[in-house]
């Protein structure tokens, strides 16, 4: 027998929150970021409290005068209960210090609603009795995790508010302006072409085999791990965890990883080995290394591995031995549509992601063997999702007489938001490691 019962709220809450911000219009700032005018249960208070918030987008004072104006501006004074409405507001709390305790209890009861309205569509899911369950479960999962990560869907979004959030951010770049504002990657010269690896950015690290993009990738990892304190997943669909590590390893000690695998450490090496254990097993990495891993799998992994730990970086290597969701009428199809889960995932839970790619043998027929976007292999919608794509050049692979036999050029063909380019790094082969690079040399070439 259904019951009917009242969703979860807090009207005193809710009315102590207001109350506050009429005793104290600077209050605002302390919960504007995490709070929004459809978590108030009485629809009264969230135009009360929509007023304050666009007052505060003007920059402009919410006190009692000015609140009534902007109400009755709006036809909507009378409609919230008038002055003295905003009167007894005021005389419910006697202080604002306790605003944002009182405006986090209002945003867990609307979680608590909108966690309602979720089971009731997941249930809706579950009645329609599709084929596929897999895709039911991501349905289910990408509600939930819409309900635990505060993202609700609008259609329309007012340009102000846009611009408010937009000055914040600007504010906040001025105030960080020496400063990698994404995702570092330990390579003082790529962070400075690229600002670090953007939240919400696909990131496509290309070569022809051999030229070192699983050890950039790992580079890059170990140092946003290590230096940053970064959590990053690794994603590898072509070594296993074991090998990954040994790798890590190998960049730790200084000992060469072919030894490694082979286990001929020296004696006066095993205490490096020890210790880089140490370090590693302390650092935020995680590692699946699920061979053929389908998009909607790695999606459910990182959603989950997100709500238990946090993401700031997701790698995957390679995206060619990725599945897509969905049977494809051929190869380009597939990948297309797995270019679009990563782009889709990156945006999702607001992370970079890398995705390693191989190149097409159409480098190999040109006397220039630098790679250009129309290498990438099997779709162009690789260079059409991804807002940086960066190709790795070794010419030894090439020209074994090189007079820079260690040197790789990483060239930044694409850059959405910002320069392409071009910056060398130092590569250790034997220890499948990428340093920086200190010579005379174009160090680093904007275009």
């Amino acid at each position: 027998m259904a019951v009917d019962r009242l969703p979860p709220q807090n009207i005193e809450a809710e009315r102590s929150v207001l109350g506050s911000l009429l005793i104290d219009s600077d209050a605002i700032i302390r919960i504007a970021p995490f709070l929004r005018a459809e978590d108030f249960y009485r629809e009264t208070h969230s135009l009360i409290y929509q007023a304050i918030l666009d007052l505060h987008e003007r920059r402009e004072p919410a006190d009692f005068i000015t609140l009534c104006d902007e109400l009755e501006r709006r036809n909507q004074l009378e409609e919230v209960g008038g002055a003295a409405y905003l009167t007894s507001l005021i005389n419910a709390v006697p202080t604002s210090i306790h605003v944002e305790y009182y405006a986090h209890i209002v945003e867990r009861t609307a979680i608590l609603r909108r966690l309602i309205t979720a089971a009731g569509q997941i249930a809706s899911i579950a009645y329609e009795e599709a084929e596929d369950v897999d895709e039911v479960v991501d349905r289910a999962e990408q509600i939930l995790f819409g309900v635990s990560d505060r993202r609700i869907s609008r259609d329309l979004v007012p340009i102000k508010q846009i611009l408010g959030e937009y000055y914040d951010r600007i504010e906040y770049l001025h105030q960080h302006r020496d400063e990698p504002l994404g995702i570092p990657t330990g390579f003082s010269k790529v962070d400075k072409l690229l600002g670090g690896f953007q939240r919400s950015d696909m990131i496509i690290i290309a070569g022809r085999p051999s030229m070192g993009k699983t050890s950039l990738t790992l580079s890059i990892a170990h140092n946003a791990a290590k230096k940053f304190n970064q959590r990053v997943a690794i994603f590898s669909l072509e070594m296993s965890s074991e090998q990954v590590v040994q790798r890590l390893i190998s960049a730790e000690t200084g000992i060469d990883s072919q030894r490694l695998r082979l286990g001929q450490i020296e004696d006066d090496e095993w205490p490096l080995f020890v210790q880089a254990t140490g370090v590693l097993s302390d650092l935020p990495l995680y590692i699946d290394d699920t061979p053929a891993l389908s998009a909607l799998e790695m999606r459910t992994k990182a959603r989950r591995l997100h709500a238990e730990h946090g993401i700031d970086l997701i790698i995957v290597d390679y995206l060619q031995l990725m599945r897509g969701d969905h049977r494809a009428e051929n190869r380009v199809q597939e990948i297309s549509s797995i270019s679009r889960a990563l782009k889709s995932l990156a945006r999702e839970l607001k992370v970079p992601v890398v995705a390693v790619s191989q190149l097409s043998r159409a480098v190999e027929s040109r006397q220039d063997k630098r790679p250009i976007l129309a290498d990438l292999r099997e779709s162009g919608a690789l260079e059409q999702d991804a807002d940086v794509v960066i190709f790795i050049y070794r010419d030894v692979m090439y020209n074994p007489d090189t007079d820079q036999p260690n040197i790789a050029e990483l060239l930044v063909a694409k850059h959405r938001n910002g320069p392409t380019g071009k910056v060398p790094l130092y590569f250790q082969s034997e220890l499948a490691k990428f340093n920086e690079v200190e010579l005379r040399y174009e160090e680093l070439e904007f275009e």
